[in-house]
């Protein structure tokens, strides 16, 4: 009878701020689209400032609720990026696996993670876009080579970048595995490649950061942003979008993310 009580009990649940960073286009918000929704669009609108979504990681434990902040990789927000790393427990860095100058963003983004995050955080690297290499993960679709270039992240226009993936057809691949593997382990990060069009390994990040994340930095999710309310007052897997363009002036706009 004791064995069967605990088993109903209700798992201890843990609120995790995480943060994204990366370069426009890279597909940041498409992961999170992923991992919120199941969910993947060719065409995302822009993000603006940052978008605030949550979701439920459950381990074996005990539940992880990550309230993520999904930011905008154009240069003219880079400023505010703070605003949004500031006390996050864990971080995913995304750079596109067809372009090397992604990475180059990446190490800068972990390198003033470590420099002015708090102590402690994790970070995950990340090398999105694996469905446009050989490798490709689950390709069933056949995607074609262009085809999360596209401006999946919603970042910036599609046509910005988009010369870059289309050179190549087949394996649009130009940052290798072992590349970004050695500058994983050099620095002490987590380490995945994915697609956010297939969903190859999305999942698979958010539990190993879930299981990385020290027991001591987790709190209890029962405050303003527990129950799967936001903390601008969304429900789990709502999409808030905030403007802070004029820092003045922070406006949200609640909306599905599917």
């Amino acid at each position: 009878m004791s064995d069967s009580t605990g088993a109903n009990a209700p798992k201890p649940s843990s609120s995790v701020k995480l943060v994204l960073l990366g370069e426009a286009a890279v597909g940041k918000s498409s992961l999170v689209l992923r991992f919120v929704n199941n969910d993947f669009q060719e065409n995302k609108e822009p993000t603006i400032g940052a978008a605030f979504l949550t979701q439920k990681c459950t381990l074996p434990s005990r539940t992880i609720k990550f309230e993520i902040w999904d930011t905008a990789g154009q240069e003219r927000f880079a400023s505010l990026a703070p605003m949004y790393y500031r006390n996050a427990q864990a971080a995913l860095v995304v750079y596109d696996v067809t372009k090397p100058s992604s990475l180059t963003k990446a190490k800068h983004w972990v390198a003033e993670l470590q420099r002015q995050a708090s102590p402690g955080i994790v970070i995950a690297l990340v090398g999105n876009k694996l469905d446009l290499t050989n490798e490709g993960g689950d390709v069933s679709a056949s995607p074609e080579p262009e085809s999360e270039s596209a401006g999946p992240d919603g970042d910036e226009a599609a046509g910005e970048d988009g010369e870059e993936h289309d050179a190549t057809p087949g394996d649009a691949r130009k940052v290798s595995t072992r590349e970004g593997t050695s500058y994983a382990e050099e620095e002490g990060l987590l380490f995945f490649e994915t697609s956010a069009k297939t969903g190859t390994n999305v999942v698979d990040v958010f539990t190993a950061i879930a299981n990385t994340i020290p027991e001591s930095s987790l709190k209890t999710g029962r405050g303003a942003a527990g129950s799967g309310q936001t903390a601008l007052g969304g429900r789990s897997g709502e999409d808030s979008r905030v403007n802070l363009g004029d820092r003045g002036a922070a406006t949200a706009k609640e909306g599905c993310a599917c």
